[in-house]
């Protein structure tokens, strides 16, 4: 046997379960935003999916992110039913990347897996998951190959995905969101970053560990509408970027350097007219008005840049709480 294959044996080896000798437990957190025409249909989904696979046990952890509409409603009456279910509500809305953050906190599984409520993410799936994680694997990632989305929303995760990989510090995988499973160890140590600007599939990234994907095609949403308009989608493309990458800030540097050399050019140009054809150096001001927007536009793209990096320190600097919990709901007496 060699050294790779006697490590990955005793990897497999050392799981809770396997030590114990008892059942497995798998842990499921779904974040829930305005999800009340679908989450029913979610629920019902899962559990038939699970119903395949009597060998493991299961916890299902429901995170309400503050939701607006029944859905929280509809999570007690899950919980009131099923006594795998638990329901942490949030005081108020925190963000999706926030409330994966909180249902990590509260899983205890032997495995996590992380996944959305819209069906987009088929619920069969997570078993193939589960199916790498006991061949080995400590990560898996689900691998989108293919996506039912608009044009728009297709072709800029696919720019997304790529630039950053390009430019973060770590090996991020493409094509893939939050659909994922973590073994007991990797979710320990993801429940030790607590950075406010949370970018989760860059973090699991960096971790290391034995990280494989698994591939499926997306489905379309089920009910309801996307809780990632533009707005966030480029809130958190911008928390991707600059969580795992300088580039942005080194980017500057050239840019300044670029600037410089066309200053440079447009000082020898002025002074070249103004010796060799004084009598139309008034036609300057055209090219004066164009270097001066210029170099504006270039000062405040590097101000803003720079404030996005300060605008961080801020934020963790005031050590707030990341998440507030109202209540969790469960059969077990907590």
């Amino acid at each position: 046997m060699t050294t790779q294959t006697a490590e990955f044996a005793n990897a497999v080896a050392r799981r809770p379960a396997t030590e114990s000798g008892g059942t497995a437990l798998i842990s499921y957190v779904l974040p829930v935003y305005n999800e009340q025409d679908g989450i029913r249909h979610f629920h019902e989904e899962l559990v038939k999916a699970l119903a395949g696979r009597p060998e493991f046990r299961y916890e299902i952890v429901y995170v309400n992110d503050g939701s607006a509409d029944d859905s929280l409603t509809i999570l007690r009456d899950l919980a009131k039913n099923d006594r795998r279910v638990r329901v942490v509500d949030f005081a108020r809305n925190f963000g999706h990347q926030i409330a994966i953050t909180a249902g990590l906190d509260e899983a205890k599984g032997d495995a996590v897996i992380i996944m959305d409520t819209d069906l987009q993410d088929p619920p069969k799936i997570s078993l193939e998951l589960v199916d790498a994680w006991r061949a080995g694997a400590e990560i898996v990632h689900a691998r989108r190959r293919t996506r039912r989305d608009t044009i728009f929303k297709r072709t800029t995760a696919h720019a997304f995905y790529r630039i950053l990989r390009s430019w973060a510090e770590v090996d991020i995988p493409l094509d893939t969101g939050d659909f994922r499973l973590l073994d007991r160890r990797a979710a320990d140590e993801l429940r030790r970053f607590r950075e406010r600007s949370r970018f989760v599939r860059g973090m699991v990234a960096s971790m290391g560990f034995r990280q494989t994907e698994v591939q499926f095609d997306r489905d379309e949403r089920f009910a309801g509408e996307t809780k990632y308009p533009l707005r966030k989608m480029a809130r958190l493309a911008i928390d991707g970027v600059t969580s795992f990458s300088t580039v942005p800030l080194r980017l500057i540097s050239r840019l300044g350097f670029l600037v410089l050399a066309f200053s440079l050019l447009g000082i020898l140009y002025a002074l070249g007219m103004k010796i060799f054809r004084p009598d139309i150096t008034v036609s300057g001001w055209t090219m004066l008005m164009v270097v001066t927007l210029f170099l504006g536009g270039t000062q405040m793209l590097a101000i803003g840049v720079l404030g996005s990096y300060i605008g961080r320190i801020y934020s963790e600097a005031q050590d707030r709480p990341l998440y507030i919990v109202r209540e969790v709901l469960g059969h077990d007496g907590d």
